[in-house]
Parts: C-alpha cells; sequence; structure tokens
C-alpha cells in the first residue's frame, strides 16, 4: 500500500504544488476543494500525470463545520491509516480591526484555523495507532507579523501558529511530528493579475519542495516552523 495524504484546498496554488510533490514521491491522496468541477479536472490531471497514485476527492467548503466532518468521514471510510496531513485551506479577506465588514474575524476564523483544528482532532486517530505521521499547518508571515489591511487574516494566522505549537507540545511522545510552514508572497490566485516581475514572488513549486524536505528528514528530527520569504524580502 501506497502512503497516504490528505491536503486541504488541494486545486490551485501551493495546496496543488504540495500535493503534486507527494504524489510524484508515490502518496496516494485525499484532497478536497469547494468547486467540484475543480476537483474532477484534478482527477483527470491525475490519471495522465500520476497513473501509479489513487487520488480521492470530495468537494467541502471548510468555513462550515458540518462539511469539515463530512470529508473527515470520507477520508476515513477510505484509509484507516493516514501518514500525512496539510491543513492547507485558507482565504484572504483585506481590511483592518477597525473598518472590515461584520462578520469578517468570524470567517476566517472558521476557514483558517477552526477546519484545521476539527480536521486534525478528527484524523489523528488515523495516526496515532502507528505512533507516526506528518501534520503541516500552513501559517504565513502574517502569523509572526501584523500589516496594513490584514486585520482578522493576521489574528487568524497568529492562532493557527498558536494552534501549531499546541500540538507540537501534545503530539512529541507520540511519536508525530508537526510543522508550521510560514510562507511569505508566493505566485497562487491570491496574486493573479498582480504588476510584479516573476522572480520578486516565490514560486508554489518552492514552498512545496519546503514542505517536502521537512517530510523527508529522519525520525529524530522535526522543523517546527519553517519561515520562507522572497529573497528580496516581503512585498
Amino acid at each position: 500500500m501506497n502512503k497516504t495524504a490528505v491536503i486541504t484546498g488541494a486545486t490551485k496554488g501551493l495546496g496543488r504544488a504540495i500535493a503534486e510533490i507527494f504524489a510524484g514521491n508515490g502518496f496516494d491522496l485525499c484532497v478536497c476543494a469547494r468547486t467540484e468541477t475543480d476537483l474532477e479536472a484534478m482527477r483527470e490531471d491525475w490519471q495522465v500525470q500520476f497513473p501509479q497514485v489513487q487520488l480521492h476527492v470530495h468537494p467541502a467548503d471548510l468555513g462550515k463545520k458540518s462539511e469539515v466532518m463530512e470529508f473527515t468521514g470520507f477520508v476515513r471510510k477510505t484509509w484507516s491509516r493516514l501518514d500525512v496531513l496539510v491543513n492547507n485551506a485558507g482565504i484572504y479577506l483585506p481590511g483592518g480591526v477597525a473598518d472590515e465588514p461584520e462578520g469578517t474575524l468570524e470567517t476566517l476564523l472558521e476557514i483558517n484555523l477552526m477546519s484545521g483544528y476539527h480536521l486534525t482532532r478528527a484524523l489523528l486517530p488515523l495516526m496515532l495507532p502507528q505512533q507516526k505521521g506528518h501534520i503541516f499547518n500552513m501559517c504565513s508571515i502574517a502569523s509572526i507579523m501584523a500589516y496594513p489591511n490584514g486585520g482578522a487574516y493576521t489574528i487568524s494566522k497568529f492562532a493557527l501558529l498558536g494552534f501549531s505549537k499546541c500540538l507540537r507540545e501534545e503530539m512529541k511522545t507520540k511519536g508525530i511530528k508537526v510543522t508550521a510552514i510560514l510562507p511569505g508572497a508566493a505566485w497562487s490566485d491570491s496574486w493573479s493579475g498582480a504588476d510584479f516581475p516573476e522572480e520578486r514572488l516565490m514560486q508554489a513549486s518552492d514552498i512545496a519542495r519546503a514542505v517536502w524536505g521537512c517530510y523527508n528528514l529522519s525520525d529524530a528530527a522535526v522543523v517546527e516552523e519553517l519561515l520562507i520569504r522572497p529573497q528580496l524580502g516581503d512585498l
């Protein structure tokens, strides 16, 4: 049986690049995204690009706990063991604490924090019996630094890093690694159409290779937090 990985928000951007690097290394995947047509297109691509692995897809809006739990049920019916979980799904909504629309914080916390919290709790039983596994939480530069127009988003990403720190402490004696990835600006749908030179932002594949490098260490080592910035610094 191939090793297994769950990746949320996997049809585009960083999630897609991370899914591709794990598939290229022989992992079967369970992935979710909000748009079913994107998932079906990904499945068709996989049949050509990665015929040696199985791709299981499930549409889910991870801003809704009920759909998070439906996805976890789908994963647990598909597999009895899980090697890697990548909590990647997230969104950015601009605004400041004083002026962002009512409900912005709740929306961002549900998607950027609570989805990963609920998903992790539901899938840990697939890791704990084997005393082995790796959980990645896709945080952000915003997890350590506030910046203009990033009010609720920054709050949600600070919270996700806090979740990662707590989980790391709880899992360290159970053989399960926890890594927080803190990327700066990388080309994805969020930056589509931005007027910057190609080299000004990182590539999604850069982040994927960094995740794979963290995973590919010996059992004796774990990268707890990985900060990755464009060579020329933050935008």
